[in-house]
């Protein structure tokens, strides 16, 4: 009977790291996911229209081999969403393709099925919200509802407010959109997301021009 024991005790110890360790493809999934979502922030500082493409098309082709090592990665879906997204508004915010909305909704809306409380994926969705005409799915109370409960859940969050200073310029509530563009630079420069600097100092300016 001791041996028994000593034997379960041994192969349980030995084997719950093995049991506990990520799956190769879970591993390769999260690290093609963090390259794909890296390539995507490199693009959005890139200043030419090539460098911007070249890296949009690297990260949705590592996004793509991502949410194939592993589907139920809302990581991996993200960071697709987020290739996706930056290509179809490369030559503005217009988008051109109908087919290209939809893939990238397909994308946020997984990213959300596998993870509600995902911070960048409600951030995003939120944004999408507020920006698309109703036509297309777009719902400007919900969408700025949802950004509201982002910056209240992530204080951080910057994306989130340079999309609610938009939609609150929009609306002429023009302090409050100064507001919301300033904290947004500031936890930007403070946080190291060098990303939205130039979108955020771009919104502060644009929202003081408007209050004037």
């Amino acid at each position: 009977m001791r041996m028994n024991i000593l034997m379960l005790v041994t192969l349980l110890a030995g084997g719950l790291p093995f049991l506990a360790a990520p799956s190769s493809a879970q591993v390769s999934g999260e690290r093609l996911a963090k390259q794909a979502l890296e390539e995507c922030n490199r693009g959005r500082l890139a200043v030419d229209r090539a460098t911007r493409l070249a890296h949009f098309q690297q990260g949705q082709s590592l996004g793509e081999r991502a949410v194939a090592a592993d589907e139920g990665s809302a990581d991996a879906h993200f960071a697709l969403f987020c290739n996706l997204g930056e290509l179809l508004r490369i030559d503005g915010e217009s988008l051109t393709s109908l087919f290209g909305l939809r893939r990238m909704m397909k994308e946020i809306n997984r990213t959300l099925e596998i993870d509600p409380t995902h911070i960048g994926a409600r951030s995003a969705k939120g944004t999408l919200l507020v920006r698309l005409p109703s036509v297309l799915g777009g719902d400007s109370e919900q969408g700025e509802q949802l950004l509201r409960q982002v910056i209240k859940q992530a204080p951080e969050a910057v994306n989130a407010r340079l999309a609610l200073a938009k939609v609150r310029c929009k609306q002429g509530h023009h302090q409050d959109a100064v507001t919301l563009a300033a904290d947004a630079l500031a936890i930007a420069k403070e946080y190291k997301q060098i990303e939205f600097v130039p979108e955020a100092e771009a919104v502060l300016q644009q929202a003081r021009a408007n209050g004037r």
